[in-house]
């Protein structure tokens, strides 16, 4: 699931869900994105204020090739983590 170009999915995960109160999600991101496109982005799609944005590459677990036991690398992606302004939320849990 792609949201757009840039900005992958929101990654919930206990951690991160409580992180929400006070004001901050985590995105996967792009590998090319940088903080000011991703605080753009974050603003245009969800209609809020982005007042920080933090960037981390994640490190990859090394995958094997399926028929060998040899690693063939490792998949790294990259987390963009966004603070809002005071106040404002984005409703990351979709209701079903």
């Amino acid at each position: 699931m792609r949201l757009n170009n840039l900005i992958y999915k929101p990654i919930v995960t206990e951690k991160t869900y409580a992180q929400v109160t006070n004001g901050f999600y985590s995105f996967k991101v792009a590998m090319d994105a940088n903080k000011e496109s991703v605080a753009k982005e974050i603003e245009k799609m969800y209609g809020v204020k982005v007042t920080a944005v933090k960037t981390i590459v994640v490190p990859g677990k090394p995958r094997r090739v399926s028929g060998t036991r040899r690693y063939s690398g490792r998949v790294k992606w990259k987390k963009a983590t966004v603070k809002l302004k005071e106040g404002q939320t984005i409703d990351i849990m979709p209701k079903e």
